[in-house]
């Protein structure tokens, strides 16, 4: 990753269910790298929102069906695709946890990021890890979201690097992202990158 102006900005997408640990990898990048790397990741974006639409029933406008966005939901995930791909273009380094459930998502990002130095990164974990952090998480929002998004949310991508968070700590994964920005280019969003259906 170079710090000059006049060059787009790396993007890194962590791609996971919920309760997968992007959060806690993308904190551990941020310690991690040199350059500062900007969080715009989804919980960013929701939290933009009036906080009505975190709860029942407006959270079902947003992402409460777990596999399939709301209205509200795909608009703000559509405007952080751009906003992310805009930030880069602005020479800025930019760190994001995504959810990519939606083929079109997929295809967005691809043609958005495919230009740019923007690597996709699979973070996973078992099911039964993912269920209990979600059980450890008392959230309302969060109940049944990773065994409904684990069969589809790796679906529709290909990707530069995988870590697993049930063998890896947070810090580990970090270390093993940063050793592949260190490496080849980023391929992933450029094999992704197809006709709108």
């Amino acid at each position: 990753m170079t710090p000059e102006h006049d060059l787009p900005g790396t993007i890194i997408i962590l791609n996971g269910t919920s309760s997968s640990g992007k959060s806690s990898i993308l904190r551990a990048l941020q310690e991690l790298m040199e350059v500062p790397l900007l969080d715009a990741g989804l919980d960013r974006f929701l939290w933009m929102l009036p906080r009505r639409y975190l709860n029942r029933p407006h959270w079902d406008e947003v992402l409460g069906l777990a596999v399939q966005a709301g209205p509200v939901g795909d608009r703000l995930i559509r405007g952080m695709h751009h906003a992310i791909a805009v930030l880069a273009l602005a020479g800025n380094h930019v760190v994001a946890d995504h959810v990519l459930v939606e083929p079109r998502w997929v295809g967005e990002c691809a043609r958005l990021f495919a230009p740019l130095p923007a690597y996709l990164v699979a973070v996973r974990c078992p099911l039964p890890v993912l269920e209990e952090r979600e059980r450890a998480r008392a959230d309302q929002r969060t109940p049944g979201q990773a065994r409904a998004q684990f069969d589809r949310v790796h679906t529709f991508t290909v990707y530069d690097l995988e870590v697993d968070t049930s063998i890896l700590s947070p810090d580990e994964c970090a270390a093993r992202i940063k050793e592949r920005l260190d490496g080849a280019a980023p391929d992933a969003f450029r094999r992704l990158v197809r006709p709108m259906r």
